[in-house]
Formats: C-alpha cells, sequence, structure tokens
C-alpha cells in the first residue's frame, strides 16, 4: 500500500518541476528569426506600369486629384496570385477590377467582391480582411496599395 502512494507522490512531484522550468529564451536568435511558415506574408513580385492615363491635379490642389487606372502588383499568397486595377476620378477610387485572384472555392470565392465593396466605401486599401480568406484578403490589400502607391494617392 505504501509503494503506490509513494510512485504516485513521486510522479506528481516531477511534473511539478517539470511545468516550473522556463525555456531559455535567446535574444539574438529571437530576434533575427524567418517569420513562420504557416503564416506567410504576401509579398508583390511584379510591378507594372499604369496603364491608361493619369491627370495631374491643378496647382494648389495638393495633387489628390489624379484620374486614370492603375494595375497594383502581382501577390503571390498560399491560394495563388492575386493582382487589381484601380480607377480613379478626381482622386476617388470609382472603380477595382480583379485582374488576378479570382479564386473560386471556399471562402475566397466571395471574398473579392466583399473586399472590392470594402475599398471603394473606405477609398484606401485600409479594409479589413474577409474571414476565411486571409491569404486572399491580404494579396489583395497589398496590390490595392501597390496601385495606390504608382497613382500618389
Amino acid at each position: 500500500m505504501i509503494r503506490p502512494v509513494a510512485v504516485t507522490a513521486a510522479t506528481a512531484a516531477g511534473i511539478v518541476l517539470l511545468l516550473s522550468l522556463k525555456p531559455h529564451d535567446d535574444p539574438s536568435t529571437t530576434a533575427t528569426s524567418p517569420p513562420s511558415a504557416s503564416t506567410p506574408t504576401p509579398t508583390p513580385t511584379t510591378g507594372t506600369s499604369p496603364s491608361g492615363s493619369a491627370t495631374a491635379a491643378p496647382e494648389g490642389t495638393g495633387g489628390a486629384a489624379v484620374s486614370g487606372t492603375f494595375e497594383g502588383a502581382t501577390v503571390q499568397t498560399q491560394q495563388g496570385p492575386v493582382q487589381v486595377s484601380v480607377t480613379l476620378a478626381g482622386g476617388e477610387i470609382t472603380d477595382i477590377e480583379t485582374l488576378q485572384g479570382v479564386h473560386d472555392q471556399g471562402p475566397s470565392a466571395t471574398a473579392v467582391p466583399v473586399l472590392t465593396e470594402r475599398a471603394i466605401a473606405a477609398q484606401s486599401a485600409d479594409i479589413d480582411a474577409v474571414s476565411g480568406a486571409t491569404y486572399t484578403s491580404q494579396g489583395y490589400v497589398s496590390s490595392l496599395q501597390s496601385a495606390l502607391d504608382q497613382a500618389g494617392v
């Protein structure tokens, strides 16, 4: 009877000791470690020049009245490439067309129209991602921001 009690007590003590140990964090390795493969960040791979004409704003308006169609960079994501073009009129986003990245499966299938609606309403690339379509959303936002940067807005 004493032996099972001793084994249980020793096991409990060992578990407590293991749980109280903390792993050593070396600041030099954690600061320079590459990002995890499970959460890749989309990266622009190519940039394209604006298509269509861009009209500069009259002097004194701060250059915000840009008009034309501008293509964003093609962004590689886990769901495939994403690229958009944005049409501006007087510095305001009037249309966004998806050139690449119309994913037809899962949440990504409905993400692009929702992202387009959000971007036009916000008049910027600072929009929330669509739940369940994170990679597509990140690629869309990156490509849209690239197009807006080309336009200078």
